[in-house]
């Protein structure tokens, strides 16, 4: 690759900070779709209010969800009802800038083991633990560690696929040429056993599934199992992805679609200013995406083969900041508020949880 180009150094509302861009790229607007998944959802109701930056969320075999404040370390469960109960703190986190205590995902055997999986920065590093949860909190068990840490770009997201393999995302910590080396866990989507070691079928036999991603704080499968992931750019395009196996999505050589060899390019991109999308879940036909600056969710319709519509906004502007998009098991869709991350303008209540009807 060429080693040349612009360096850039604002660091921008939404947290998209500067890195080395080589190709700038473009965008396009994906055609409406003919039909289906454009339904819009019904009436949010707000579930919780008054937390401190609630970063992610994964729900329990019975309804409640296990959520993450980023800088208090803190997990809490929250009921459907709105019940919120702190159910321990995890220790060895090291919160600063960006980094703290961000994804969560529950085992898919929880009923039988009980283990929770979190994703927090430490003193030196970036690291996956597993913790045990039944009725207490048991003390983090570090399955993969070494993702590297820094003020910005921490990626975080965690989920388990359904082929029950854990789901990894990492940020490139503004540094840009990590995500090209594939000897590097910085910029990746990595893919690992419940254990952290390489999962079976790996494209290179470690744990990264794709790389060359900028900060990926997104996952959703559909219902045929495809993989999307959102993701930061830098100062023209944000982006959703189709992942797919052992691909280069292009970071720091692309912003947006670059039609480059070697490259993917993303499913769909918005302007930096309409998104800077974080958590992203599959409902009902269509991806729906949170939106940071762009404070608004983003409903993408799927067409059957898992090409993305035209993105509708949706709740532009009535809750801020949109950091967590879960799909709940009454069929739902949670939202979290990040308006207390220094980045927004809080309201007296948040930082908050949001439930939204889907039709």
């Amino acid at each position: 690759m060429r080693k040349h180009l612009i360096v850039l150094v604002a660091l921008f509302l939404a947290g998209c900070s500067s890195s080395p861009a080589k190709d700038t790229g473009g965008a396009r607007t994906p055609p409406p779709l003919p039909s289906g998944g454009t339904a819009a959802p019904g009436t949010p109701r707000v579930l919780a209010t008054g937390l401190k930056i609630p970063w992610a969320m994964a729900f329990l075999p019975n309804g409640d969800a296990i959520v993450t404040e980023r800088d208090s370390a803190r997990l809490l469960r929250v009921t459907p009802s709105g019940g919120v109960t702190p159910i321990g703190t995890v220790p060895g986190v090291s919160p600063a800038g960006e980094g703290g205590l961000l994804g969560v995902a529950v085992s898919p055997g929880y009923a039988r083991d009980h283990q929770v999986f979190v994703y927090y920065t430490a003193s030196r590093d970036n690291r996956v633990a597993r913790i045990g949860y039944d009725g207490g909190l048991g003390r983090p068990q570090p399955i993969v560690t070494g993702i590297p840490k820094g003020e910005i770009h921490n990626g975080g997201r965690l989920a388990f696929g359904p082929d029950r393999m854990l789901y990894i995302t990492t940020g490139e910590t503004g540094e840009g040429e990590p995500a090209q080396d594939k000897g590097s866990l910085a910029g990746k989507i990595l893919r690992v056993t419940p254990d952290g070691k390489p999962a079976p079928g790996n494209p290179f036999g470690t744990r990264v599934w794709t790389y060359g991603h900028r900060n990926v704080q997104g996952l959703a499968w559909d219902p045929k199992g495809r993989l999307y992931a959102t993701e930061f750019g830098q100062d023209r395009f944000d982006e959703i992805n189709l992942i797919q196996k052992g691909r280069d999505y292009g970071w720091p050589a692309v912003e947006g679609f670059g039609n480059r060899k070697g490259f993917t390019n993303p499913l769909l991109t918005w302007k930096t200013s309409e998104a800077s999308p974080s958590g992203l879940a599959y409902a009902n036909g269509s991806l729906w995406a949170a939106a940071l600056r762009g404070e608004r969710l983003w409903q993408v319709p799927l067409s059957a083969g898992g090409k993305a519509g035209r993105p509708i906004a949706r709740l532009t502007g009535d809750y801020g900041r949109l950091r967590a998009a879960v799909r709940a098991p009454d069929g739902s869709l949670w939202l979290t508020t990040s308006n207390r991350d220094g980045r927004g303008t809080p309201a007296e209540s948040d930082d908050r949880i949001i439930t939204v009807p889907l039709r």
